[in-house]
């Protein structure tokens, strides 16, 4: 997640169950975080234990597929509220009711239009579709057969992107608090032939099959990187900085991000890094060609923008479909305007919509000598990535991209420099060597939805789970009345006053003589 973190602790191969503060310590955000991901991790691990890798409640089942095409300008699905669970991950298809304004004593007539009360394909929450996208429309009714299937994933949000987030009660000069982290789930079109399914009218156990040896190839990433810190050529510039021996050579503590910006294979893959996990950002106002102006600056020297900065311009939509946007180079700054001028305009439809909040995210990286006197130049505004060698980021940290991988964008490494060890926090093996890793994130799960069969309907392909509790069984019934039966008889024996006072069985006796 780009938020502003010490560092990531949640190891779950070390199986701890709970965090537990100790008195007079410093506390750390790193702790609070590690917390929540250990609950999160027992609660999904156990809720995809009893359900399986998907389902939905029986009576609940959301996300059911209805094929709405001919009757409309362009092809549509209906996506149908309730619940389903991926890996063990909640999501909701309910959409939320509107509020109802207060009317308008002017207008003779109120709006009484109802609101669909099902998403569309088009209108999804986290989609973000454009009908004039060739690559977001559903296949043709000729192309009928595919299968819909469910995409979800997490990314965080910031008090910059959920402005409702920043608690204005600290005052606009404070930075935001707390981020957030959103399930996004996204209803999207697979072919049968992306499937290797050859079968015009294939069977549910075919398509749920193939479906799940797909889904395992697009979860599991294949790119690995290591991660080192190695005395740098300029190490005994400021001595007084560092520890002498120090290989890590920055005067702060960073906690350092490296993220894939245009996947695929190596040869066309890029990445782009930032010693502040990608935290800092700027909320836009308003574009005017290549002017930018920002609600902030930023707040001190370390967390504002100078020129020669690389930044990213996106927004609600362009996060939510991972879009690779081409990064641009701060060219000159307007402190009293609160403005900067990028080094290109940015791309028509990205950042102009206010209610998408757009923000730009900076980047640390810049073109420069790398090793062996090499220099690198960027593409797209982000590094290339070079396999098999290791690549310099600053101050004697370096990264190691394994050979014959293939990236996706946004998946990213996290690596935590520190100044008291002179080094980076990272796997090493007996011999010291660095360890390759897979991503931290960002973890993708699947779920198939609907063979859609074009005017013919659509064959639904989730699955559903009925609830554990049921009634009490009869013999179990009689059993517990002849226990409470024995029970009262054991009481009465122990006390023949059945739990009444002395002066009320006094009473009682008294009345039996006299009459």
């Amino acid at each position: 997640m780009h938020a502003d973190l010490s560092r990531l602790t949640f190891r779950p191969e070390r199986h701890y169950s709970a965090v537990i503060a100790q008195q007079g310590r410093v506390q750390l955000d790193a702790d609070t975080n590690e917390q929540t991901a250990i609950q999160l991790h027992q609660a999904r691990t156990f809720a995809a234990d009893l359900i399986g890798r998907h389902g939905g409640p029986r009576d609940a089942t959301g996300f059911r597929i209805e094929y709405v095409g001919g009757r409309h300008e362009i092809d549509t699905l209906f996506i149908h509220g309730g619940r389903y669970y991926v890996d063990g991950i909640l999501c909701d298809a309910d959409r939320p009711a509107p509020g109802i304004p207060v009317p308008d004593e002017d207008a003779d007539v109120q709006d009484s239009t109802e609101p669909p009360a099902h998403w569309t394909y088009w209108d999804q929450p986290d989609a973000h579709l454009d009908p004039e996208r060739p690559g977001d429309r559903l296949p043709s009714p000729a192309q009928a057969p595919f299968v819909v299937y469910l995409k979800v994933w997490e990314r965080s949000v910031s008090a910059a992107e959920d402005p409702a987030l920043r608690e204005v009660a600290l005052g606009a000069a404070l930075p935001d608090t707390a981020a957030r982290v959103k399930v996004v789930w996204q209803v999207l079109p697979l072919s049968l032939t992306a499937l290797d399914i050859e079968d015009a009218e294939p069977a549910k156990e075919v398509v749920r099959a193939a479906f799940d040896r797909w889904a395992a190839r697009q979860a599991a990433p294949s790119a690995r990187l290591a991660a080192r810190s190695e005395r740098p050529d300029h190490a005994d510039e400021d001595p007084c900085l560092v520890k002498p021996d120090a290989r890590y050579r920055g005067p702060e503590n960073q906690l350092y991000r490296v993220e894939i910006h245009a996947g695929g294979p190596a040869k066309d893959a890029t990445f782009k890094w930032s010693r502040e996990n990608g935290s800092v950002v700027f909320p836009v106002d308003e574009l005017d060609g290549t002017w930018v102006q920002l609600a902030t600056l930023g707040h001190d020297a370390k967390l504002d923008l100078d020129v020669g900065d690389l930044v990213e311009l996106t927004d609600t939509a362009s996060a939510s479909r991972l879009d690779a946007r081409p990064l641009m180079r701060v060219e000159e700054l307007d402190l009293p305007g609160r403005r900067v001028r990028l080094s290109a305009e940015p791309e028509p439809g990205v950042g102009r919509f206010p209610h998408l909040n757009p923000f730009l995210r900076r980047w640390d990286h810049h073109e420069g000598p790398k090793r062996k006197g090499r220099t690198t130049a960027l593409k797209g505004g982000a590094l290339p990535v070079a396999e098999g060698e290791w690549l310099a980021l600053e101050d004697g940290v370096e990264v190691y991209f394994a050979k014959d991988g293939a990236y996706r964008t946004g998946d990213h490494w996290i690596i935590p420099a520190r100044t008291a060890t002179g080094s980076v926090e990272w796997p090493v093996d007996p011999a010291r060597r660095p360890l390759l890793q897979a991503p931290v994130g960002i973890a993708r799960h699947f779920a198939p939805l609907a063979l859609v069969k074009g005017e013919h309907g659509a064959v639904d392909l989730r699955l559903a789970f009925g609830p554990l509790a049921s009634s009490v069984p009869a013999a179990d019934e009689a059993t517990l009345a002849a226990e409470e039966q024995a029970r009262r008889e054991e009481q009465a024996a122990e006390d023949p006053s059945g739990g009444r006072s002395d002066t009320t069985a006094e009473a009682e006796a008294t009345a039996e003589g006299d009459e």
